[in-house]
Formats: structure tokens, C-alpha cells, sequence
């Protein structure tokens, strides 16, 4: 029955904009707005979806408008609104992080690490925080032309206080030369 599929469609689409507002506000603050807009709520199953995103302070006509940092975000934003809606055993980014400066990639570490507890997430980057806030890293490389190896190396087994203290010991440890 097409009133009962739009019906689902519009109690969906209410909770996907919730959810969008919930993260696009635990990404950027409380006090920016965001919303997910049925332009067509006579043909729900056919409408397009506006996206509207104004982080404080800014009054962009279009998405067009964002710093691509900020595109970033509320895509994830976005990505993450439907993923609540129906939670995946992992998921796939690559290069997502790459657009982000230093505190918009601490942000997305936090996230991913929020929604890690529930799901896996592989992510390709070649950003120095995302690696280090990762649980396991791969590295691929090139072992000789044509030929790929993967390197393995699971933080889960290590404390990083520890290994900063061990490092430490280590170097006080290690007999200083004469000359």
C-alpha cells in the first residue's frame, strides 16, 4: 500500500533528520543547525532530500558554500544519521579524513571511536592522528615492484604510558659514551 510505504518513509526520514541534528551538533556545537528537508512532502517515496548545514556563525545559501572540512563533517554527519537508524557490522572510509585540518580530524577520531564499540570500521588515510588513534593498523607496501605486503600492528596489547615509560628507561638505561 503506497499511504502505508509513506508513512515508513516519513517516520524514517524524521528519524534520520533527528539523528542528523544529534551528530552534525556532537561534531560541530550545540548551537549550529542543520536539517534534512523533504522538497516534495506530497510524494515522499520520490522527493528529494535537501540538506541544510549552517555552522555558527555562517550563512551559506548551499553546501557549496562549506570549507571542504566542513563538507566533510557533515557528511559524516550524515553517514552516521542513517547508520543509527540501522547499525552495521563495519563500515568502509577512504580518505574521508583527509579534507580535515588538526581539530576537525580529532573530532571524527572521536566519533569513530563512539561508534567503534558497536561496529568496525577500516579506514584508509594516510593522516598521522587518525593512525595513531586506530586500535590496529595495516600498512601495505611495496616489498618490490608489482609485489604488495601488508604489515600488521595491534595497540590493543599495549599501554601507551607504558611504552612511553619503557622508551624512557630505555634511554636512561643505555651507557653513555666516552670519548
Amino acid at each position: 500500500c503506497i499511504s502505508s510505504a509513506a508513512s515508513d518513509v516519513y517516520k524514517r526520514q524524521e528519524q534520520i533528520r533527528e539523528n542528523f541534528i544529534n551528530v552534525f551538533r556532537s561534531l560541530f556545537t550545540e548551537d549550529d543547525n542543520c536539517n534534512l528537508i523533504l522538497e516534495d512532502e506530497d510524494n515522499p517515496l520520490e522527493s528529494k532530500i535537501e540538506i541544510i548545514a549552517k555552522p555558527k556563525g555562517k550563512k551559506p545559501k548551499s553546501l557549496a558554500q562549506l570549507s571542504g572540512g566542513e563538507k566533510t563533517l557533515t557528511a559524516t554527519a550524515l553517514l552516521f544519521a542513517l547508520y543509527l537508524l540501522k547499525p552495521a557490522p563495519f563500515c568502509i572510509f577512504d580518505e574521508v579524513d583527509a579534507p580535515l585540518d588538526d581539530a576537525n580530524i580529532q573530532k571524527f577520531n572521536k566519533i569513530i571511536k563512539k561508534f567503534s564499540k558497536d561496529s568496525q570500521f577500516i579506514i584508509v588515510t594516510h593522516n598521522k592522528s587518525t593512525m595513531a588513534a586506530v586500535d590496529v593498523l595495516y600498512g601495505v607496501y611495496m616489498q618490490q615492484q608489482g609485489v604488495s605486503g601488508v604489515s600488521a600492528v595491534d595497540f590493543r596489547n599495549y599501554e601507551h604510558e607504558e611504552v612511553l615509560k619503557e622508551l624512557s628507561l630505555i634511554h636512561i638505561s643505555e651507557p653513555t659514551r666516552q670519548a
